[in-house]
């Protein structure tokens, strides 16, 4: 945020030097920096949370709108039938992603891929992605998948294999529009709705039995 605000801050400066008779461009460009640097600084906004503890509640990893709750087959690394629930951020979500559980990260990969829109159905498996386990001390595992959207072109992550995380604790964060998916065991009982608004670390989305 600080480069980009030099940068603004120098632009118009050059300009106001290079153009000082050029009153109204010169404001007309004053004016549109203002809007990109309130643009971005909202879009990489991280307000803080009281971190939930909650054992038998599994929290939404993200901002943003219930897109997928259906059973499918999860074949990276659990190798076996899941209840999907996947998150759309958009543009204006914030965009920093959260565990829903606590616990372990036993298993951390990072994938290059394609950049289509994140609701796309084979974006799960065809996009730039991050795929996370996060097993409980209970023994509870969960994969937690970060997909970059059309728009996004980087996705930030901050753990690795053996990191210990909090329920609530920031994990990573995705540029621009991009989704979130949470494989959770058959046995869970889903607690949002399709198309239902979601609170990164605020909202339950399913109880573990």
């Amino acid at each position: 945020m600080f480069w980009l605000l030099l940068i603004l801050v120098a632009l118009n400066f050059g300009l106001g030097r290079a153009f000082p008779q050029e009153e109204q461009l010169l404001n007309i460009v004053l004016l549109l920096s203002i809007i990109i640097y309130l643009i971005v600084l909202q879009f990489f906004r991280n307000p803080s949370i009281q971190l939930p503890n909650e054992e038998k509640l599994v929290f939404a990893p993200a901002d943003g709108k219930v897109v997928v709750i259906e059973e499918t087959m999860e074949e990276e690394y659990l190798n076996e039938k899941r209840k999907q629930v996947s998150i759309f951020m958009s543009p204006i979500n914030v965009h920093v992603n959260r565990s829903p559980i606590a616990g372990i990260v036993e298993y951390f990969k990072y994938h290059p891929g394609k950049y289509l829109v994140a609701w796309h159905p084979k974006s799960s498996f065809e996009n730039e992605r991050t795929t996370m386990v996060i097993r409980h001390q209970n023994g509870t595992k969960l994969l937690v998948r970060q997909i970059a959207g059309a728009l996004a072109r980087r996705i930030k992550w901050y753990v690795k294999e053996g990191t210990p995380l909090a329920q609530g604790g920031e994990f990573g964060f995705i540029k621009f529009g991009s989704r979130v998916d949470v494989f959770l065991p058959l046995d869970a009982e889903v607690l949002v709705n399709m198309d239902q608004k979601t609170k990164g670390g605020r909202t339950p989305i399913a109880r573990l039995k």
